[in-house]
Order: structure tokens, then sequence, then C-alpha cells
């Protein structure tokens, strides 16, 4: 049997009516009040004409047969019910970077052929400004925050959009409905992943039967899977990235609580631990060294960790050794789960490390359908293999990206008569069946001839102790070709020596892949979820090129 995630989530609020589904500055939302909400949601999209079009099997793998709802959002229960609320109505919900530019926002809108727009006011200028040159969209539903933006023209508060409406019946979801999440574009523009419902709560959030290694068969099955206990999640990255929403839906639909940031439109570690400590929060999700390194910074030298705290939970980005260990050292042992996976292939693979475990950076153990192919991409790797390949993901995988077929055809390829996903990281299958990730093809730094992985440069000088975070990139060489660069931040009081960084790489890598420069500054610039912004590091390295 396949599933549709608005209808898992409404089978767990009908088997366990007494449990909190999510908890926002100290307010308490029940699973049947937050499904009653969907649904009412889901019936205002509905009769707004938002809904399903074409059935999946008279589509390909690159086309929607739904009605689109950008969801330009913070991290309020809002983002959560418009999400399932447009799978209510049978359209489909996807996610808006809201540190988008106007023209970045005309973009994304215009490739998505958006016909609604759920804002956060404090957006709402930017949205108007790319308005006149959308006409596609016909309905902009307004959610009230602290700014002092008005209502747009046309536009409806979204609590009136919601009001009076009758909960909208979930019996026509289907589990070909779409999940739509667009990439990050941190090296390219971004692109729309196509995933069908029940391979997403597959792949993305191991709905599954765990301890008898099978996939669910009934909605009673999963209900009755979540009977075995509740515990607090929290989310601290932003719902406009995978790995946020993947880890809230997971929990709702495990029947556990969801506890949302006290700050909605960004990260702020210090108000994260608050919230951890009040709302007794025991599973917590960041995103990487740029989440965990503030984390740390917040929680001070003398200062108790929640006490709570069972694990934290790291995914869409490197999470360093050290940092690891630090974690668990100022947050009590707390277990560090770190994973790996993309949009294109859900959870790939994942390290755990226990109070008394070692920590390793970019090493993981397979999910059941993770593998390495080889460079051709037309055979599968052996463990112990010392060639470089690609990840690669089989099972339940993403259908495309939206409205191009060449980048689908060339992403999610055919190997030994079985479709592969295969997004673009470099890897080595290990001799004890372990996969060792070396980082994005696209930010690969050919010099010389040799090719280096711009992450395994940038886990080597993070750990230098004056460096706070880097990001590596490779600019153009007369000499090389294209030559590494450093960019770095430095922690409080430290000041720059290129001699002292040079030689830390000494002890961990080849002399090839060490940096050509290192350039200073401020503030090293990511994506709210934390990402490292290659484009932005290339800008810096050619304007502060000392020739």
């Amino acid at each position: 049997m396949e599933f549709n995630l608005a209808r898992v989530i409404a089978a767990v609020a009908a088997t366990h009516p007494e449990r909190v589904a999510l908890v926002h500055h100290g307010v308490e939302v029940s699973f049947p009040d937050f499904v009653d909400r969907y649904q009412r949601l889901g019936n205002a999209f509905a009769d707004a004409g938002l809904g399903c079009h074409t059935e999946r099997s008279a589509l390909k793998g690159h086309e929607s047969g739904q009605d689109h709802i950008a969801l330009y959002l913070n991290n309020g229960p809002e983002y959560l019910e418009s999400m399932l609320g447009g799978w209510a109505a049978r359209a489909a919900t996807f996610n808006v970077n809201h540190r988008y530019l106007a023209n970045e926002l005309l973009y994304l809108l215009g490739d998505s052929a958006a016909r609604a727009v759920i804002v956060s006011s404090m957006y709402a200028t930017t949205l108007a400004e790319v308005l006149p040159d959308l006409p596609d969209i016909e309905l902009i539903v307004q959610v009230e925050d602290e700014s002092d933006n008005k209502l747009l023209p046309g536009a409806v508060p979204y609590e009136e959009f919601v009001r009076d409406q009758e909960p909208l019946s979930l019996d026509d979801c289907s589990p070909d409905d779409l999940y739509v999440l667009y990439t990050g574009g941190t090296t390219g523009m971004p692109k729309g992943v196509l995933w069908r419902n029940a391979d997403f709560f597959v792949g993305a959030l191991g709905g599954s039967n765990r301890r008898e290694k099978r996939e669910y068969e009934s909605y009673e099955e999963i209900s009755a899977v979540a009977s075995r206990g509740t515990l607090r999640w929290m989310t601290s990255a932003p719902f406009m990235h995978g790995a946020a929403q993947w880890v809230a839906l997971q929990a709702l639909s495990m029947g556990h609580t969801l506890v949302l940031p006290d700050v909605v439109d960004r990260y702020d570690a210090s108000t994260v631990l608050q919230a951890c400590e009040r709302e007794r929060v025991e599973f917590l999700q960041i995103v990487g060294d740029a989440f965990a390194r503030p984390l740390i910074d917040a929680l001070g030298p003398q200062s108790p960790a929640p006490s709570s705290l069972r694990s934290i939970i790291s995914g869409g980005a490197v999470l360093n050794a050290e940092l690891k260990n630090e974690l668990k050292e100022r947050f009590g042992g707390v277990t560090i789960r770190d994973s790996i996976g993309s949009s294109e292939t859900g959870v790939q693979g994942s390290n755990i490390s226990g109070k008394d475990e070692p920590s390793s950076t970019g090493d993981f153990e397979p999910a059941p359908g993770t593998t390495v192919v080889n460079n051709q991409m037309d055979a599968v790797l052996e463990a112990g293999s010392k060639e470089i390949g690609w990840i690669a993901m089989s099972g339940r995988v993403p259908l495309g990206y939206l409205g191009d077929e060449e980048k689908t055809q060339l992403t999610f390829p055919v190997i030994d008569d079985v479709r592969l996903s295969i997004p673009g990281d470099r890897a080595h299958r290990l001799p004890d069946g372990r996969i060792q990730v070396l980082g994005r093809d696209s930010a690969t730094i050919n010099s010389g001839g040799e090719k280096i992985f711009a992450e395994e440069v940038e886990n080597v000088v993070k750990t230098h102790p004056d460096i706070y975070d880097t990001v590596v990139c490779g600019r153009s060489s007369a000499r090389w070709g294209s030559e590494v660069v450093a960019i770095v931040q430095l922690i409080a009081g430290a000041q720059l020596r290129e001699a002292d960084i040079m030689q830390h790489c000494e002890k961990h890598i080849a002399r090839y892949k060490w940096p050509k420069a290192v350039i200073q500054v401020d503030k090293i610039q990511r994506s709210p979820a934390g990402k490292p912004d290659y484009r932005w590091a290339k800008t810096i390295a050619e304007e502060l090129r000392v020739d």
C-alpha cells in the first residue's frame, strides 16, 4: 500500500487525539486541531480553484498536473498548515527562500508556474515588486506578523481565508500527489524537485516499519506504531530548507510533538536553547557546522545545557568531527546523528556517535538503496574500489525536475535496469561498506590537472584554532588553470597568519590541495539553512585578488 502525508497525519490524529502536534511560543496545538486547520485551509484552496487537473499516469517525470502554491513564509505554524492544506486540496506547495531579491523571486515564481502565494507580511514589499510580471498568480494570502507592512492589494488575510471553512475530506488525496522542493541554487539556478507523496514518505522521511524492516501496509499500522510513545522534536533551520521540512513531517507522521523556534525569520541559537529548555525538547535538528558553532557559543562556557536534550540531528551540510566532539562535551554527552542526503535522493546514510564513541567527518553507513557508481555512470562500484565515483540512490526517488526533461534524464539515469538518482556528489566506497562523501562535483576545483574537493579542504581549515568559519572555492589562475582559495572568518581577537594555516594543512592534506591564498572577511555568507554560498565566495576571491 502507498500513502499520502495529509492522510497519514490525520490517521495519527484520529488514533491519538490527546497528543500535542505543535508548540509555538508556549502555545500547544493538539493533533486533531492541527488536522482540522489544514483541512479547512484545503477547502479554502479548493474553493479558489486550486487542485489537480491531470493525473500522474498521463504525465512524464518532469511534468506536474497540479496547481502550485508558493510558501513565502517564516517558521510559524502557518507553514506546515499551508503545506498540508495544499495536499488536502491536491495542489502542490513549494518552498521560497525569503532572502531572495526581487529578480531571484521573479525567476522562482515564474519557473514554478505558481498560481498562488502564501506570504508573511514582512516579505510583501518584495513580492509587490514582481507581481506585475506574474499574471498567472491568482491568489495571495498574507500572514500577519510583527512588521508594519500593509495588506497587498487583492490579498486575503490568512485567518480570514481559513475562517468559516468546513474541513475538506481527504479521501481523494493520492499517493501520486506531488511534494515539490526547490534546491538552494548555491552553484546554479534553483530547480524544483518533484516527488510523489508516497515515495517522499518512504525515501525522505523513513516511513516504514523499522523493527520489521519493511514498508507499512496500512494507515492503521502507521498509527499503531505511533502508539509506542511520543517525544519532543525541534527544527532550528528554516522550513524553506528541505532538512527542516523532513524532520518536521517525520516527527508529525510518527505522532511526536514538534516545537517551533521562538524567532521565526532567522536562526537565533540563543533563543533555540531557551525554547529547548522551556519545552523539554529531546531531539534538536541543526544544519552542519554553521548551526553547531553558534549553538556552542550561545551556551557559553559555564551555562548548563538543556537538561532534556538527548540527540542533536544534523543534515544538509557538513558537520565537522571536532565540532561533534565539542557538542557532545558541552551538551552532556548527547548522541550526534549526522546524515547525508539531498533534495534528489532523500536520506542516503547516517553517522551516529554517542558520548564515548569516536567522531568522524564525511563517512556514512549507507541507507538501503544507497550505492556508488563509477565515473561513467554505467556500473556500480564494489566496496574497496579506489575509484572516485558518484553517490547514488535507488528505490523511492523523485520523478524529476520541474519543466526540465534533459536534466531529469541526466540526474536520474538507468543502470542495469535500475533507475537511480545521481545528483552530483563525489564519493568513495570504503572496504567496510561505508561511503566517504567528498563533496558536490559542481564545487570541485581542477587545479593543475588535479581534482580538489572544496569540502575536504574546508573541513581541514575549519579545525585551525583561529578559524571560526570558512568557505573554499576556486578562482582562475594563469599557472594552475584554477587555484584553491580559502575565505575565512576568524574567531574574535585572532589575527590572520596565512603561514600558520598552511602548516596546519600540511598535517592533514596533500600539498596540491593547500589554499594558494587565504582571504579574511568579517562574516562568511551562507544560505539561511547554513549551506556555503560558492557564488559569493568566488566573487570575493576574484575581487580581492593580489597578483
